[in-house]
């Protein structure tokens, strides 16, 4: 089993509760030849089945936490950081026109909570935590936690802390 695998599992409760399209994401970036188309169809199916979009593309650091994994999207060129916990219903996309025309940028130890949105070349610091339903459509510094439409932005420390565990 490749490093980042184990060090995703160490983030959930037990090997059986890592969602499988997650599982074969992981295997997928270490394999070669037959192996990886193999874990490339399982990859599809089951994020198909969850109602996942995520390219088996993505740069996603060790310690990806998904919570629910019901309905979430990615953009295949977001890149998230390590630590990083995802819940139902995110949507982390592209903004095609204007200044923040691109995809985010999401740091370390960053909760993003259920039914949550992040668009355009934005920058999500460390240690963010998004609350549930917040829209991010622009810069977040670290240690900060963000909630509402349009978003608001209060500084913590350890923002994070509570929310994110079993840190890698």
């Amino acid at each position: 089993m490749n490093e980042v695998l184990k060090k995703d599992i160490s983030r959930y409760q037990g090997k059986k509760d890592v969602p499988k399209f997650q599982v074969y994401y992981r295997k997928r970036q270490n394999s070669r030849g037959v192996i990886r188309l193999l874990y490339g169809l399982l990859f599809k199916l089951y994020k198909n089945a969850n109602k996942v979009e995520l390219s088996h593309s993505t740069q996603i650091g060790e310690g990806l936490y998904i919570g629910h994994p019901y309905c979430i999207t990615i953009n295949p060129a977001v890149v998230i950081g390590k630590n990083c916990n995802i819940h139902k219903g995110v949507t982390i996309g592209q903004e095609n026109r204007g200044d923040r025309k691109g995809t985010p940028l999401i740091g370390n130890n960053v909760w993003i909570g259920i039914n949550s949105t992040i668009v355009g070349k934005v920058t999500i610091g460390n240690d963010v935590l998004i609350a549930p339903n917040t829209f991010v459509n622009q810069n977040i510094p670290n240690h900060s936690v963000v909630f509402g439409n349009p978003c608001i932005i209060k500084h913590k420390e350890s923002a994070t802390e509570g929310y994110i565990n079993r840190t890698v």
